[in-house]
């Protein structure tokens, strides 16, 4: 199926082609920022970034086996073809878009302050038993990542899983613009991004702009124990989801085995079946209804959903159990918002043994910082947090909610050395330990800390 060629893409982006007759109808396949991932017959982008200049490797690129590049400017002595646009970035998305349009597939997309990259390894997990998936990877879920994946499609997938992140407004419509989402999930409205989105009703404005982009016969699967998104109508068929009855599919019966699974029971107006999820953490309960609707909405019966929640494996970075040494590490360090942190903190508390946790900053909070900040920390201590240990500037409001909840063990340490001087005197064997804070607090350094103990 031969879409793109570097006379297409300058004829749909308004660019120049630069290259010789014989290369302007090149086929085209998939597109990738880093020369170092170029596959025979790639589009190379080339990206300024603030240490980076992309044009640097356009030859390095070609070497490898790209088709041709994406550029600003000219490339000296050129090893192949290349577009000139005024901007790669926006160029790639008008591309994604016009290759996406091509695909008559089911495309789901997903969004959400908190859960959203669960949802959709485990959405993409369900549908895999039937299907052949594409889903988003890694990080790549923003306006750079989202149409280097629509371009990975290609004539063998079935579905499309496409995770979806915003930051500020406008930013959901023009992914939406891209992606055109037949499915779209939101997994819930939360406390992140508040400084760029100002409050809870600025979150779910931001991203409920990508209604505008699907069709009418779309359909939105909301959940349905969030109140603005159960109160939300986004102008074609809704469906809720959660673990209230008032859903239109829920899990109910719910049971945590450890960090070795949770079991539930799906009911839906299809019937109930009893499932397995082999992984841990409470929040996986209210995220399998998303994917069980998704399947049944693809044809899929409580079976072949059954047997793809069987298949489900943890995401690095978010509730990633090890078990070094006879302690139990929960590697949640990837991302923080007041939610995340809240689901977090819910599912360290049913494990036994001593709970552990270890908390940094939830980063652009704004001027609700402290206030949520004092809130985990006494979440924390009702949650039967036995130790804290808090580091960050914002942190020391956790330590003072947990203290002032009830928390018994609990310390602020101002700089990482001594938190990690510390560890050793904190955890011993037989502790279950959770690591979680904003990415920008680099936490995953802790990890091998804690893996190394004695």
């Amino acid at each position: 199926m031969k879409i793109l060629t570097p006379w297409k893409i300058a004829e749909i982006t308004n660019g120049k082609f630069i290259g010789s007759e014989s290369e302007r109808n090149i086929p085209i396949t998939g597109a990738v920022r880093d020369n170092r991932d170029v596959k025979p017959g790639n589009l190379f982008v080339c990206v300024r970034g603030a240490r980076v200049d992309g044009h640097t490797f356009a030859n390095s690129a070609f070497d490898n086996g790209a088709a041709c590049s994406l550029a600003e400017q000219s490339i000296p002595d050129p090893k192949g073809p290349y577009v000139i646009v005024n901007s790669t970035l926006d160029a790639i998305k008008i591309i994604a878009g016009y290759y996406r349009s091509h695909f008559d597939i089911p495309v789901i997309g997903i969004t959400g302050s908190v859960g959203k990259t669960t949802a959709k390894e485990i959405i993409a997990t369900v549908l895999g038993t039937k299907l052949n998936v594409l889903k988003t990877e890694m990080n790549m879920n923003n306006e750079l990542g989202v149409p280097l994946m629509l371009l990975s499609l290609d004539k063998r997938h079935e579905a499309a899983v496409i995770e979806m992140g915003i930051s500020d407004f406008g930013e959901m419509g023009r992914l939406a613009e891209m992606v055109r989402p037949d499915i779209f999930i939101m997994t819930k409205i939360g406390y992140a991004h508040i400084e760029e989105l100002g409050d809870l009703q600025g979150v779910l404005r931001a991203k409920t702009e990508a209604f505008a982009y699907m069709k009418a016969d779309g359909i939105a699967v909301l959940n349905g124990d969030d109140d603005l998104l159960l109160g939300y109508e986004p102008g074609m068929r809704k469906i809720i989801f959660g673990l209230g009855e008032h859903n239109d599919i829920r899990a109910v019966n719910i049971q945590t085995k450890g960090v070795e699974a949770v079991t539930l029971d799906i009911v839906s107006d299809k019937g109930r079946f009893s499932a397995t999820i082999p992984a841990y953490g409470s929040h996986l309960a209210e995220l399998a209804p998303a994917a069980a609707m998704v399947g049944q909405l693809l044809g899929l019966t409580g079976e072949e959903i059954c047997r793809g929640f069987l298949s489900f494996g943890a995401v690095d970075g978010r509730s990633n159990v090890t078990n070094p040494l006879g302690i139990t590490l929960i590697d949640d360090c990837y991302n923080a918002n007041p939610n995340s942190v809240k689901a977090a903190l819910k599912s360290i508390s049913e494990l036994k043994g001593r709970r552990v946790a270890i908390l940094g900053d939830m980063l652009n909070l704004s001027e609700i910082s402290e206030q949520m900040h004092r809130e985990i920390g006494e979440f924390a201590a009702q949650c039967g947090v036995d130790i804290l240990a808090c580091h960050g500037e914002d942190a020391r409001f956790i330590y003072d909610g947990y203290k002032s909840a009830g928390g018994v063990i609990g310390r602020h340490y101002q700089h990482m050395s001594e938190l990690i001087e510390d560890i050793p005197l904190i955890i011993k064997k037989g502790d279950a330990v959770l690591v979680k804070a904003s990415r920008g607090m680099h936490f995953e350094k802790l990890l091998p800390v804690i893996s190394r103990l004695k």
